[in-house]
């Protein structure tokens, strides 16, 4: 059972990785539509020699087209599965000789309908009455062998340009992620190592956490995580930043009207934690509060995170502050295009940054939340 769920995971993958798109969306069938009519057009002003009658051509050679069209891209439909289990070569191969299959069949079909006097007046460069459909067969089937020909390179061009682009979104994302500061592991590591000789217990869970945020730091950038998990490990995060400094960190919570199945990438909210805490807490003797506060408003997510105003004197930690933040915000438009946002502003006593993004609970692809 293991096996055959493997196997249709792996056909699925596959099936979304093909370069052929769906032609049974609404989409691909209407694309459809306007191209063969725009190919209709220009057959119907390609002859040379005027003609009294353009519109009555232009209409029987538009459903001649539409016919070959549309059908073309029901087998298309219908196949699109078996197609996809081949290898890409194989598949266009295949994808080629149906739809020239399909020009053929409907050229006779249309003849044969013609011989018996349903379409008298089809137009004579389609069809010609009284002598064989050789001429006309060649025609269309040539017509045919180029558009097609153009239309299945265009899709593999297409399909290779997108797989680049999804490509270095992954690379960038996963740069992007794997950004945790150095500092930040040497601090943690050197208050485990004092905890280890007053309580081995709390170092113990330190540990825990801390290898569970970098567990996390370096997995897929593409596998996302729910709201609830990464409340979970930021908290973990916290609770190491907290054994550090101890009563110079006071954390506030209000995250309960967030939705927690709500799908979000890894390890988005603790570079800005981490900013809140080496900007705003560290350089106060006194520490300070960081609050978190979250809400879904309008299918989006907003979650706010103040901490006390850094020294006004540090313009090294300023800039540290903008790194951090344009990392954070790079990895939003590399995911959500401009759906995802992050909002920085001060006012007289704190510096809140606000981000944003779509309430999606299936994860969007980077190329896949």
């Amino acid at each position: 059972m293991k096996h055959n769920m493997n196997k249709d995971n792996a056909n699925i993958q596959r099936n979304d990785n093909f370069f052929l798109p769906d032609f049974c969306s609404v989409r691909l069938v209407f694309a459809v539509v306007i191209i063969c009519e725009l190919l209709a057009i220009l057959l119907t002003l390609a002859p040379a020699v005027r003609s009294e009658s353009r519109w009555n051509e232009l209409s029987q050679i538009s459903l001649f087209v539409q016919w070959v069209g549309l059908s073309s891209a029901g087998l298309l439909c219908l196949s699109r599965r078996w197609l996809a289990s081949l290898s890409d070569t194989r598949a266009a191969t295949i994808s080629y000789l149906m739809l020239l299959a399909n020009t053929v069949l409907i050229t006779e079909l249309a003849g044969w309908l013609n011989s018996y006097a349903i379409m008298e007046n089809w137009h004579p460069a389609l069809l010609q009455l009284g002598e064989w459909q050789g001429r006309v067969l060649l025609r269309n089937l040539g017509i045919s062998a180029i558009v097609s020909a153009a239309v299945l390179r265009y899709f593999y061009v297409q399909h290779q340009w997108k797989q680049n682009v999804r490509a270095e979104a992954q690379a960038r994302l996963q740069a992007l992620q794997a950004r945790i500061r150095p500092h930040f592991l040497f601090n943690a590591l050197n208050t485990i190592a004092s905890l280890t000789q007053i309580d081995a217990d709390r170092a113990e869970t330190a540990v825990e956490d801390l290898a569970d945020l970098f567990r996390n730091s370096m997995a897929d950038a593409s596998h996302y995580t729910t709201l609830a998990e990464e409340i979970i490990l930021t908290r973990r995060y916290l609770e190491i930043e907290k054994l550090r400094l101890g009563e110079r960190l006071d954390i506030r919570w209000s995250v309960d009207d967030l939705p927690e199945d709500a799908m979000m990438p890894r390890l988005i909210l603790q570079p800005l934690l981490e900013n809140a805490i080496y900007h705003g807490i560290e350089p106060r003797n006194d520490g300070g509060s960081i609050g978190i506060h979250g809400h879904c408003y309008d299918d989006e997510i907003y979650i706010t995170i103040s901490n006390p105003l850094p020294s006004p004197s540090a313009p090294a930690q300023r800039e540290g502050n903008r790194i951090a933040q344009d990392n954070v915000r790079q990895r939003l438009a590399a995911i959500y295009g401009g759906g995802g946002r992050l909002l920085v502003q001060e006012d007289s006593q704190d510096y809140i940054t606000t981000l944003v993004f779509p309430y999606q609970r299936t994860s969007a692809e980077t190329g896949s939340p």
